[in-house]
């Protein structure tokens, strides 16, 4: 069994044709025909059905493309980190999702190129979860992202919790308060925007509408906040979450392809959303922003890279990261990654 039988049979397997899987590798029909059943021989098991058009795979095939399909993706991205170790590019290209582009990321990129004028940076917008991939790829070296992510090849810092605000039209009853609860929001339309959801919560909380955080070790006694916590656990749409850890369930919802459309809908008056505070200047003539009073209602930025390999401009970034927010007051904990130290 070796890598070119390998990759005839998955070429196969995702394409279910010998001619479209011969050129999609670069072989002629007959050399992928003799690879695969060469791989069959020596496995002593029938992966393909040939009888049948278009072909599929049989049951032991489907096992096997299912396991073996993963385990060459790894392959591909050890390959990959090893030539970009022996190698390193003297470019860093750093991931952002949108919602962090409004914030500081301008004025940290600003810093890291005035401290190190031989950096040659490059940004990519792209959400949270496709990082992981384009880390993997190296597509990106580092990626700023709201969501934290469990992948036995990435590691991640937080960086640091910012708050939401209310986005609300100005013609909104509640357009001129200073201080909003939730449940002061939730007869409106909510605007949903977000594209990673959370995954699924290990450590629930309920809290009050009035923001007094209720454990549920507190709540024992009481049938109606066990079901309240299990339904949050159940919840994985960010703004939506927020919501159900105060008991709460918006009126209405509705769900746009990203922020930049969110804030259309709310600036054209036909509902409410939350943004992270660094958005409070967009589209100031038809939204007002308003704080929330619950302290917990944040979202986070982290910093992912690989686990195995970190590029030598990454300790840079950081440093400059962390300049920008002790010259904005910012409160933070400063972190490294793990090669780093």
């Amino acid at each position: 069994m070796d890598l070119k039988q390998l990759n005839a049979f998955i070429a196969v397997a995702e394409l279910r044709s010998f001619s479209a899987a011969a050129t999609k590798i670069g072989l002629s029909q007959p050399s992928l025909s003799r690879l695969l059943k060469q791989l069959e021989t020596d496995m002593g098991v029938m992966l393909v059905d040939r009888y049948h058009r278009p072909l599929h795979l049989t049951e032991a095939g489907t096992f096997f493309y299912d396991k073996i399909s993963t385990i060459l993706t790894e392959v591909d991205t050890v390959v990959g980190m090893t030539q970009r170790l022996s190698a390193p590019s003297s470019a860093l290209n750093i991931g952002f999702v949108p919602s962090i582009l409004y914030g500081l990321l301008p004025e940290i990129i600003a810093r890291l190129k005035q401290s190190n004028p031989e950096i040659d940076v490059n940004l990519k917008d792209i959400s949270s979860y496709q990082q992981m991939d384009a880390l993997k790829s190296g597509d990106i070296d580092i990626g700023f992202g709201r969501f934290a992510h469990q992948d036995p090849w990435i590691q991640q810092i937080l960086l640091r919790h910012e708050r939401y605000v209310v986005a609300l039209p100005k013609a909104h009853p509640l357009a001129n308060v200073r201080e909003q609860r939730l449940i002061d929001l939730a007869n409106n339309r909510l605007i949903l925007y977000h594209q990673t959801h959370l995954p699924v919560s290990t450590m629930p909380e309920t809290v009050s509408s009035t923001g007094t955080p209720k454990t549920l070790g507190q709540n024992k006694k009481n049938n109606t906040s066990h079901h309240q916590a299990s339904t949050v656990e159940q919840i994985t749409e960010p703004l939506l979450y927020l919501f159900a850890q105060y008991g709460i369930s918006p009126f209405m919802t509705t769900t746009v392809s990203d922020l930049q459309v969110a804030l259309g809908l709310v600036a054209a008056g036909e509902g409410i959303t939350l943004v992270p505070a660094s958005l409070k200047t967009v589209r100031t003539e038809q939204i007002s922003y308003q704080r929330l009073i619950h302290e917990n209602v944040t979202s986070p930025i982290y910093l992912h890279t690989l686990k195995d390999f970190v590029h030598p401009h990454i300790p840079d970034l950081l440093r400059a990261t962390y300049h920008v927010y002790e010259q904005r007051g910012i409160t933070y904990r400063r972190l490294k990654f793990e090669s780093q130290r």
